[in-house]
């Protein structure tokens, strides 16, 4: 190869129109795969092989895109959505996606890692997709399958730190730093010597995602872990190419950030100073719909022990807003402007793979407290402000766990990992003799859906509910009304119970273990109210008082009689 003036190699080779296999020798070592590898067949180790995009005939040309305002995300892992855990099958369970009422489909981590089973967050290298998962043609039949649906496709990416094995990068070039490190190991390059090309490196893979594979939106894992100083950090400069690249391909594309910060920068205008990033993950809202329903408070979730959390995170967005966070030791977070920042702009969930995969076990809500408690906190999610995201199975109360697994062929890192994941349960009240290996391949298994549930006792009701309160979603124009500050809460710590005022329609909450009659805002006029869906039958609405009777452990929306 032939080295450029500004450090690069290039070679000439005429490889005819088929695809070859193909790998880097570096100053006589051993072969490598290309960092910028489009397809790896025979996995991370072994040769790259070409990848021509542009030979998919895409059918999508009359999709305009999706705006994340007022829709609906619904996450899902490739390997254990389906039996046969590939892109294509999972291609087959659109319908079901699209009957449930969902807007946007976000894939777990698709980047090549090494072995054949893992949740992704392994990646090294991030322009081939997974090979077990149907590699990249795969992926955008896919893609295509999804827009045909009216379904757009945000692709979960990993730009914070590499995975353990088949990193090969640091041979290549300055990409990693050794002196800064994450959670997860040496700290990505984006501010050091040289740092320009690796900033380039992500910036071009987010436009690979956009325009090889059409997707319409990233979610940006951990960014509090992008050790970046730069006056321009590298997520203010993808939020100004994704806008480019948006105007020229007169679709919306969006960029999620996973964030541990609890700062509104992140989802604030350029313009405004802020680094201009479409949306964040809002973990407060789970915390505080989990402890409600479940009683659950230990570790990071003793914060959220009062009801008045729950009312606080739907009014004011963050709960931890400067206020002290006794899991970290210090004050934390940022008040949100909610007379400026609109309620979409925060992703919240009541499960996802994080809240499921990281609890010892892997258990769902619905295990560990019951229907009842899931059925009160999709009701939450759903009519809250946020953008809603659901985890895959969760809309029919599957039992299947969502577990934690690897396929580490090293030994040693397969042990290491072992002995990492209970070290990371030392402050939860688990039993640590319960967690599963994660090397073991039955942890995989386990963590398959169980498609036969749905047509089940128990769970068809979840699933009729879920369909239920999407349809009213879509219906009612105060539940995508994005302003905070118009929501009203009233709760009782005592009698647990919560209501929200979203105008023209009242979300009441019973948590207690008895009955509870909630007094309920009085509407406007001489209006009258009815219940339009409760999680329980004998919801009683008192029109003179106005009061609500409510059995125990359940939720209903009322409104105002038009």
């Amino acid at each position: 190869m032939e080295r450029w003036l500004n450090g690069w190699w290039s070679v000439e080779i005429d490889c005819g129109d088929d695809d070859v296999d193909y790998g880097f020798a570096i100053d006589g070592g051993p072969v490598r795969p290309d960092p910028r590898s489009r397809r790896q067949p025979r996995g991370v180790h072994d040769l790259s092989r070409t990848f021509d995009p542009a030979r998919h005939a895409w059918r999508d040309g009359a999709w305009t895109g999706r705006q994340l305002a007022g829709a609906v995300i619904y996450e899902l892992h490739i390997g254990t959505f389906t039996q046969g855990g590939t892109l294509d099958s999972a291609s087959e369970k659109l319908d079901h996606l699209v009957d449930l009422g969902v807007d946007f489909v976000e894939l777990l981590p698709a980047g090549a890692f090494n072995g054949p089973r893992g949740w992704g967050y392994d990646g090294v290298l991030w322009f081939a997709v997974h090979e077990p998962y149907g590699g990249p043609a795969a992926y955008q039949r896919f893609v295509d399958a999804c827009h045909a649906r009216g379904l757009g496709v945000i692709q979960d990416v990993v730009y914070n730190h590499l995975g353990p094995s088949g990193n090969y990068l640091p041979e290549f070039g300055p990409y990693l730093r050794d002196d800064a490190a994450n959670t997860w190991g040496a700290a990505v390059n984006l501010d050091g010597p040289e740092s320009d090309e690796v900033r380039r490196y992500i910036l071009d893979n987010a436009h690979m995602w956009f325009a090889d594979y059409h997707v319409d939106g990233l979610r940006l894992d951990a960014v509090h872990a992008l050790r970046d100083t730069r006056a321009v950090t590298v997520l203010e400069d993808l939020a100004i190419e994704t806008d480019a690249l948006s105007a020229h391909l007169g679709r919306p594309l969006s960029l999620i950030a996973e964030s541990d910060l609890n700062d509104p920068a992140l989802i604030t205008a350029r313009e405004a100073g802020g680094s201009g990033l479409t949306a964040a993950w809002n973990d407060d809202v789970h915390h505080a719909v989990h402890v409600a329903v479940t009683g659950e408070t230990s570790g990071y979730y003793a914060d959220f022990a009062p009801l008045a959390a729950l009312a606080k995170v739907l009014t004011d967005g963050f709960f931890h807003d400067g206020s002290y966070s006794s899991f970290r030791g210090r004050h934390h977070g940022r008040p949100i402007r909610t007379d400026v920042t609109p309620a979409w702009r925060l992703v919240a969930s009541i499960q996802n793979h994080d809240q499921i995969g990281n609890r010892a076990t892997g258990d769902r809500m619905a295990v560990q407290a019951g229907a009842a408690a899931q059925a009160i906190a999709a009701v939450l999610l759903l009519t809250s402000p946020f953008t809603p995201m659901l985890f895959m199975g969760e809309e029919w109360s599957a039992t299947t766990p969502w577990q934690f697994f690897t396929s580490h062929p090293e030994a040693d890192l397969g042990e290491r990992t072992r002995q990492g994941r209970l070290a990371e349960f030392d402050r939860h009240d688990w039993d640590l003799a319960a967690v599963p290996d994660p090397q073991d391949p039955a942890t995989f298994e386990r963590s398959r859906l169980d498609w036969a549930e749905i047509g089940t006792p128990g769970h068809a009701e979840m699933w009729e509910l879920y369909r239920r309160l999407l349809a009213l979603r879509r219906a009612r124009p105060e539940l995508t009304d994005p302003r905070l500050h118009r929501a009203r809460v009233e709760i009782d710590e005592a009698g647990r119970w919560i209501v929200i005022d979203r105008g023209g329609l009242v979300v009441v909450a019973n948590l207690a273990d008895q009955p509870r009659t909630v007094p309920l805002p009085r509407p406007g006029g001489s209006r009258e109210r009815e219940v339009l869906l409760a999680t329980a039958s004998g919801v009683h609405i008192d029109n003179a008082e106005p009061t609500v009777t409510m059995p125990a452990r359940c939720a209903a929306v009322v409104a105002d009689v038009r």
